[in-house]
């Protein structure tokens, strides 16, 4: 052992001690990293921070600004709308759903790739459906790294398999494109199982985009007991013929129907004014006191649904939700009253309540005159209000969630996904410039501008990435990969098949943590064949055993998908290890026992 290979050695321990104990965010560890080890002199100046232009770090963005357009042009939405619509608000049915179809699409495409396109779409069903982010992401990239094992062309390790698969001058018969999928199958259905019965214990309840409800927390305080959304159906035996102001909702049960859905749902009105009438069969959203509105259900032979369900979309959290917007002097809305304003007809928002001074209004609305100074309580989708905002009515009082999206540069952003695709699989583009011209091409044609894009980056998972391929490099500059590995092989003498295989899963599980998995599996495919041969083992399993064993990388946030998802999670490191090591475990004993009986 030589005093490289010592350094390099206590240089990852105190890696792994900044990542266990957050002494540094996680960043601050990869630009560690970048500074420490060409001052050790263990990787030059030039590889040091050759990881911020790698492959891997420049595909990550390039896939992110994707996403980001995906996301911008409501492409995500109708995405999360599909995934709703077959599994409800079940959290295990959402998260099999999600993470089956992003392992499916990283058996054909780079997994990095496949978790960045669906991290806005998981973002926003759990933010519709109140599913903690925090437990829907870190199944999802889990399986997003086992996806790469459906497919030859699935991950690196896979695509360079048949390749390396070379002793003694003697090329061994390749694998075929779906010569893994078996196992591939096997570890997803495996890690599924696992999230379903034990996440509830080890995944996080939080995620840094997790929102609770229409109102903020700071709203809450003020107009906690002004009430929240129910949704009511209109029995077909309703008759109406004077309309909403006559039902004296208000005024009686201080609640305010904001909308209303018709025709089987076909037909929806926003902020309905007071004369709209009730249909039979209508399906209303009122905001007001539970009890209030429970009483105003009885009392009209209403029937109070336990959840909404027409408008489970339009006036999720992700859509609509509650401002409070504070009327400034020059407002044209100072001496008039809301009836004379039409605010409902104008702008498509419902008033809640009016805060004057020390005095909360809830009923009496329409006839009260505004004075500069009023905050008035509104309940609309997040688009009126960014409309709103331009104005110089009001003000509000916090930043307006949601954005206005683009949704005829839809077919554009799809087109754009579609010529990176195009580019990766049909004329095998390097990834990194396929993923680019996507992105260029995206804001070229005006689906994001320049700044949107910049700002959809997540560049703390650029910086921990751009610091952990140094990392790797070093572990083979100086030898301590070859070393390890020659060492643990020479130790093992005769060993069974099954010992075998599960000193290389292990060996090369422990690689794939420290070093590239490319680099893991261009190291050990050759080692573990020669020592097959001398087990008398088919050598071909054990280079195949490499190749998977390299997907096996979920205790620590130092893989490329674990790293993407980290800051969107709110994970921390030991939430990883928490979650991981179980996982870490289960792919051993689902992939050696496979290995043996299929192959």
């Amino acid at each position: 052992m030589t005093p490289e290979i010592i350094l390099v050695m206590a240089v990852l321990a105190f890696a792994v001690l900044l990542f266990i104990f957050e002494w540094v965010r996680v960043d601050v560890v990869g630009i560690i990293m970048m500074v420490l080890l060409p001052l050790l002199g263990l990787v030059t100046p030039k590889q040091a921070i050759s990881g911020l232009s790698s492959n891997a770090v420049v595909s990550i963005i390039a896939v992110i600004i994707i996403g980001a357009g995906l996301d911008k042009t409501g492409v995500m939405n109708s995405m999360a709308r599909v995934i709703l619509r077959f599994a409800g608000k079940s959290e295990s049915r959402i998260m099999t759903l999600i993470s089956a179809t992003v392992a499916f699409i990283s058996g054909f495409m780079q997994n990095i790739g496949a978790a960045a396109l669906f991290l806005p779409a998981a973002k926003r069903i759990g933010n519709q459906t109140g599913v903690p982010i925090g437990r829907l992401l870190m199944p999802m990239g889990f399986c997003a790294i086992i996806g790469g094992c459906l497919t030859l062309v699935g991950s690196s390790p896979l695509i360079l398999l048949n390749d390396l698969m070379v002793v003694g001058g003697k090329h061994y018969e390749p694998f075929g494109l779906f010569g893994v999928t078996p196992i591939g199958l096997l570890l997803i259905g495996a890690a599924l199982a696992y999230f379903i019965l034990f996440g509830r214990f080890i995944l996080p309840s939080k995620g840094v985009d997790e929102v609770a409800g229409p109102m903020s927390s700071i709203l809450t305080d003020t107009y906690g007991g002004v009430g929240s959304l129910h949704e009511i159906h209109v029995p077909a035996s309703w008759t109406d013929t004077e309309g909403l102001m006559a039902l004296q909702l208000r005024p009686i049960y201080f609640s305010t129907v904001v909308a209303i859905a018709r025709d089987n749902g076909k037909s929806h009105v926003f902020a309905p004014d007071a004369e709209e009438r009730l249909l039979p069969g209508d399906h209303i959203v009122v905001f007001g006191p539970l009890e209030f509105v429970q009483h105003m259900a009885d009392d009209f032979g209403w029937e109070l649904q336990s959840e909404l369900t027409s408008f489970a979309e339009e006036l999720s959290p992700n859509n609509a939700g509650i401002m409070e917007g504070l009327v400034t002097p020059r407002s044209e809305l100072v001496g008039e009253t809301l009836a004379d304003l039409h605010l409902r007809d104008r702008y498509q928002v419902s008033p809640l309540a009016i805060f004057r001074g020390e005095k909360l209004f809830v009923s009496g609305l329409t006839s009260l005159v505004i004075e500069s100074g009023d905050a008035i309580l509104l309940h609309g989708r997040w688009e009126i209000f960014h409309m709103l905002k331009e104005g110089h009515e009001l003000i509000f009082t916090e930043d307006v969630k949601g954005e206005i999206l683009r949704t005829d540069k839809a077919k554009i952003a799809l087109m754009w996904l579609a010529v990176s695709l195009i580019m990766i699989l049909g004329f095998h583009v390097q990834l990194s410039i396929a993923l680019l011209a996507g992105a260029l091409g995206m804001i070229l044609t005006k689906v994001l501008s320049i700044d949107e894009a910049y700002q959809s980056v997540d560049w703390m998972t650029v910086f921990l990435l751009g610091g952990l391929i140094p990392l790797g490099m070093a572990f083979e500059n100086t030898g301590a990969a070859k070393y390890i590995a020659d060492t643990i092989m020479a130790t093992l003498g005769a060993p069974t098949p099954l010992v075998l295989l599960t000193v290389i899963g292990i060996l090369t599980s422990f690689f794939t943590l420290v070093a590239s998995n490319v680099g893991a599996t261009v190291l050990l495919v050759p080692l573990s064949m020669n020592m097959a041969i001398n087990a008398g083992v088919d050598p071909r399993i054990a280079a195949l055993t490499v190749a998977v064993a390299a997907s096996n990388t979920f205790i620590l946030p130092t893989h490329q998908v674990n790293a993407l998802i980290m800051r969107p999670g709110g994970y921390k490191t030991i939430d990883y290890v928490r979650a991981g090591a179980g996982m870490t475990v289960l792919y051993m004993v689902v992939m050696i026992p496979a290995l043996l009986f299929l192959y």
